[in-house]
């Protein structure tokens, strides 16, 4: 694992952590990534204008900051990351931009789930696969909202009680897909390990040749115990992610005989005119593809 992911492990407090404050009816944010930005979005409405630093269908792990997203940072009145080393390349930017603000940390609060890597303990940072844990984002936005902008406190707090409830709905829908399908059959195979808090929250199981991050390389022995772990569990779909290289996950479902169930969108957004476009989009996308890829494999 590189040690960019260790980057970010700490935040001040998050009412204290924009750069000045925002005047009134307008607050410059600007977010990591296109799934973060779209919750800002949600929370924010008609008082916030979002920037979202890597872009739709963008890779969060390996992007490669631009003079364009110095110069975004260094105008925003807030900055938002999702943490626990997502965003490895974050203080290099703050280092060129000259931004003089901390980023909010919006997964504060979170119960993570720990791993090991490599023969390492590792935190997985993608939080947001489960609906659960965006309902600490939006407090955690809310909160730094209303303390850069106080004259919208009262839209900023209306609209994060909307969205809360959209969750919750999400949540429940997952939960409607996933419950009646029997245990040892809610198998996937994907190709980096980014479904861990769906897969706690939903009982699924998600087997990947990679690591947390896209930056991780699977060693050949790495490669052929995964095979030989998805023959003995009859796992029969595989997909890929939008935003990464699909041909090792290809590689391995070849060798087992996993069918493609398609595309899924894990660490980014898609473009307005795709299937996810949203995060509630993106949410209910990926649940339908899923279970309806066990479901058909049956």
């Amino acid at each position: 694992m590189s040690p960019r992911l260790f980057l970010l492990s700490t935040a001040l407090p998050i009412a204290m952590a924009f750069s000045t404050a925002a005047l009134a009816g307008e607050v410059k944010a600007v977010a990591s990534f296109t799934v973060l930005a779209d919750v800002v979005k949600q929370v924010g409405g008609k008082h916030v204008t979002v920037t979202s630093l890597v872009k739709p269908d963008g890779d969060p792990h390996e992007f490669e900051p631009s003079p364009a997203n110095a110069k975004s940072l260094n105008a925003a009145d807030v900055v938002f990351v999702s943490g626990l080393g997502l965003e490895g390349w974050m203080d290099r930017l703050i280092s060129a931009s000259g931004y003089k603000g901390t980023p909010v940390d919006v997964s504060q609060g979170i119960k993570t789930r720990e791993m090991d890597e490599d023969g390492k303990t590792v935190t997985d940072p993608h939080v947001w696969n489960s609906p659960v844990n965006v309902k600490v984002w939006v407090k955690n936005i809310e909160t730094t909202l209303a303390a850069a902008d106080p004259a919208d406190k009262d839209d900023f707090k209306a609209n994060a009680a909307a969205y809360l409830q959209k969750l919750d709905e999400l949540d429940r829908y997952a939960h409607q897909k996933f419950d009646p399908i029997p245990q040892d059959r809610r198998k996937i195979l994907t190709s980096h390990d980014a479904f861990g808090y769906f897969g706690r929250e939903y009982n699924v199981t998600f087997l990947s040749p990679l690591g947390v991050s896209t930056e991780t390389e699977a060693s050949a022995g790495d490669v052929a115990k995964l095979i030989e772990q998805i023959k003995a569990e009859h796992v029969k779909t595989y997909f890929f992610e939008n935003s990464n290289d699909p041909r090792l996950v290809k590689q391995v479902a070849k060798a087992t005989g996993a069918a493609p169930g398609g595309e899924l969108y894990v660490e980014s957004l898609s473009k307005a005119n795709g299937p996810a476009p949203t995060y509630e989009k993106m949410f209910r996308y990926n649940v339908d593809k899923i279970a309806d890829a066990i479901n058909k494999s049956s």
